[in-house]
């Protein structure tokens, strides 16, 4: 599927699997974030609305505005942290890599670059949106 000019009907009707959306206040941002941080790909990026891409993962981003008949728009807070309860675990991404460039991305760290005793190493990073990613891969 080419992402680039997919069009929404055929883009929804191929998605298989899991996956899914973050509302969030700045697409635009978020998806520099995420490809500076974590070496996403983001396609059709626009104010509104864009595809990211990890390797063969699909997520999407959405404008809180783009959301205004959809009954989860109710329940955004005023302020950040959004994301508190869920953590985006990205496998087979360098922890100590993406903590190092985080901060001036306009992240913040929660925990720095950690061994866990469950075999990965680990850290938590927080976009402006307060969603947690968890870049992580085996311990060496």
């Amino acid at each position: 599927m080419d992402y680039e000019t997919v069009s929404p009907e055929e883009f929804g009707s191929g998605l298989r699997g899991f996956g899914f959306n973050l509302l969030v206040t700045d697409v635009k941002r978020t998806a520099a974030f995420l490809e500076t941080v974590f070496g996403m790909k983001a396609h059709r990026l626009s104010s509104d609305f864009a595809i990211i891409t990890q390797g063969s993962n699909v997520m999407q981003l959405h404008a809180d505005s783009t959301y205004a008949s959809n009954p989860l728009l109710g329940l955004l807070p005023e302020n950040p942290p959004r994301g508190a309860g869920i953590e985006i675990r990205l496998y087979d991404c360098d922890p100590d890599k993406a903590a190092q460039i985080a901060e001036a991305a306009g992240g913040t760290i929660l925990q720095a670059p950690t061994d866990k005793p469950h075999g990965l190493r680990e850290a938590f990073i927080l976009c402006a949106d307060g969603y947690a990613w968890v870049p992580s891969r085996p311990k060496t």
